[in-house]
């Protein structure tokens, strides 16, 4: 989604996503994970057991905006032609970068081989194997994934490409609702606690569909069509209570609240930048850091490669420092954005000239 002005949630939530996907990993592969874990237990206990929570956050969010691009395409008169040009050009939006990182993540595994005897790693990778990341298909056809962040830009791609879909077939916006509700709450109450189903859209929708419900609640022109979506996230928001009693699932929870701040302060636009100079530092770097997170999402596993190849190969770990552990962590975080800067200046941004 292109903002005529750039978001202030938006931007903020982008960014601390991507921050705690990159650290969950970090606190779960390798030795670095193992021997950080001396020095700082409780947080590297709380980064594995919950870190993962944030892709939540990303899929709440990937709803709200993909909404708002696909609404327009809707209003325009979507027919079956422009359905496929649609999906087309959000795979052609998504696999640059992303290609670009597989490479990169495949070579840094291939230097890792020499030294690192663990499973993160995984075995050399295959033809077939390379040839399913490129269509997104690696978790339909239950590959292992080249990368920690392969599988969720293959979800992506089949949620937007279900949700296009839904927007040509149905011409009314209130049974979308309706049935992006039902398919919601189906998912959110028993699909997303079977793990047979993580490599499907229906797995993730209920989280997806928060989304789409909130951008139509909170943007849409048409007042029923906001009063029937605020009724829907009301009133899935109470199933997610009733549901505790049997079993509570934190990540449905964080899902509702954060299409609840979508829709209380989704088009909040950035602050004034006067005042303290930390205060403006702090707007700027979210505003630099949101439009390379995606980047960041899918180059920092690459680096976690290489600090865990280092920190073997020097024999760093023999010495069980829990606080070069640490100081090799922040460098992953220093190195992945720089990458990622680069990766979106060189790669994504050029890429968006790829559209049908």
């Amino acid at each position: 989604m292109k903002q005529s002005s750039p978001l202030f949630l938006i931007d903020l939530l982008k960014v601390f996503a991507a921050l705690l996907i990159i650290l969950h990993h970090l606190s779960s592969y390798g030795q670095i994970a193992e021997d950080a874990r001396t020095v700082l237990p409780s947080l590297m206990t709380w980064l594995f057991e919950y870190g993962r929570y944030a892709v939540q956050i990303f899929l709440v969010m990937a709803g709200y905006l993909a909404t708002h691009s696909l609404t327009r395409f809707a209003n325009a008169k979507l027919n079956g032609q422009n359905l496929l040009r649609v999906v087309i050009n959000r795979y052609l939006r998504l696999f640059a970068p992303y290609m670009a990182a597989l490479i990169f993540t495949i070579a840094c595994a291939w230097i890792a081989r020499f030294w690192v005897n663990d499973e993160f790693v995984g075995e050399q990778e295959t033809l077939g194997q390379f040839i399913a990341h490129l269509f997104f298909l690696q978790g339909i056809l239950g590959l292992d994934a080249i990368s920690a962040g392969a599988w969720y830009v293959a979800i992506d791609w089949q949620l937007y490409s279900i949700l296009a879909i839904l927007l040509i077939s149905f011409s009314s916006y209130q049974a979308l609702i309706w049935l992006i509700s039902i398919v919601a709450v189906s998912s959110l109450l028993y699909f997303n606690r079977s793990a047979q189903y993580e490599a499907y859209f229906i797995y993730f929708i209920g989280s997806y569909g928060l989304g789409v419900l909130a951008y139509l609640a909170k943007n849409f022109a048409d007042k029923k069509i906001q009063d029937l979506a605020k009724f829907a996230i009301i009133a899935i928001g109470v199933i997610i209570v009733i549901s505790t009693w049997q079993q509570v699932w934190l990540r449905n929870f964080l899902a509702w609240f954060v299409a609840l701040f979508l829709f209380v302060w989704g088009n909040t636009s950035y602050p004034v930048r006067s005042g303290s100079k930390l205060k403006a530092s702090a707007l700027s770097a979210i505003a630099w850091a949101s439009p390379r997170s995606y980047c960041a999402f899918l180059i920092h596993f690459a680096f976690i490669l290489l600090a865990n190849t280092l920190y073997i190969a020097l024999g760093l770990h023999a010495h069980e420092s829990g606080i070069l552990a640490i100081s090799l962590m922040v460098g992953v975080l220093a190195c992945s954005s720089v990458a990622a800067n680069y990766l979106y200046c060189w790669v994504e941004l050029p890429s968006m000239k790829l559209r049908i």
